[in-house]
């Protein structure tokens, strides 16, 4: 059943203040998007608020079209990466005084490496600019290429996140590009090469999943090592997007919460309102 008005937990923070207004200066100076903006997140305000963003690389089209995803899909070829971004992303992290720095991109199939080598370029150069910094990235599965796995190893970021996102039984419908084999192969492989660095992923619920399936997916990315988890709910970006089946309450993430925790994650985010990058931070000090 897919519920039109929102619960009243859902309400949308404001995007009011001086250091939102700081936040939003920053990136237009520097000709960056964010995936806050780009996927609609409802916490966008909150976190500009938080003086953090999500920088999302690569442009701002996705050569996938998932059906719960809110950036727009491109039929043809988004163009070649822009070389200056990965220092952009550095001299806005510095200006922004940011302590953990996130990092994702659209999906680029139309690469050879998928963008992993803009990726590392991307961490290095804030690296450089912030040697004190953590930093996170968030990939998207490189088509379960290796060598674009290593390519990201090599560049040694603090966290390697790539999301699950749904349950198997929904992936070909929800993710019809994707393959949940594929997501878990590339989080197990991450991880391999490099035994060091936590591993995370997301899963959004509401799309229609089965609390059997909730925990079948919790158990394979707790054997595929995964440690840091998030889980939210899924909100529909528009009326052609996949609906929402649900809309759980509070308490029933804070049950989510505690199973997983259960399951051996050592850090879990869990709440209507949590996305993958939501105060990151803290997740990452679990």
């Amino acid at each position: 059943m897919t519920y039109k008005k929102k619960p009243s937990w859902l309400r949308m923070p404001t995007m009011g203040s001086e250091k939102a207004a700081e936040v939003r200066s920053i990136l237009r100076k520097y000709s960056l998007d964010t995936v806050c903006r780009q996927a609609r997140c409802p916490n966008l305000g909150h976190c500009f608020q938080r003086g953090t963003a999500t920088f999302l690389i690569l442009g701002n089209h996705c050569t996938r079209s998932c059906r719960y995803c809110a950036i727009e899909h491109y039929d043809g070829t988004p163009g070649i990466p822009d070389a200056n971004e990965p220092d952009r992303v550095a001299f806005a992290s510095s200006e922004m005084n940011l302590r953990y720095v996130v990092i994702t991109s659209v999906t680029r199939d139309d690469l050879q490496d998928g963008g992993a080598g803009h990726f590392a370029k991307t961490v290095k150069a804030v690296k450089r600019r912030l040697p004190d910094a953590l930093i996170e990235v968030l990939t998207p599965d490189f088509q379960g290429s290796n060598d674009s796995l290593r390519i990201i190893a090599d560049a040694e970021p603090d966290v390697f996140n790539h999301n699950l996102e749904t349950v198997e039984r929904l992936f070909p419908a929800v993710r019809p590009e994707a393959s949940y084999g594929t997501s878990l192969n590339v989080i197990e492989s991450y991880g391999k090469m490099s035994p060091v660095t936590p591993l995370k992923s997301g899963i959004m619920l509401g799309l229609g999943e089965t609390e059997t399936e909730i925990r079948k997916s919790l158990k394979n990315l707790r054997e595929r090592g995964v440690t840091m988890l998030t889980l939210g709910q899924y909100l529909q970006p528009t009326q052609s997007h996949w609906p929402v089946h649900r809309y759980l309450t509070p308490e029933e993430f804070n049950e989510w919460k505690d199973e997983a925790l259960s399951f051996g994650f050592t850090s879990v985010a869990s709440g209507p309102l949590v996305r993958s990058s939501f105060h990151a931070d803290e997740n990452y000090r679990g």
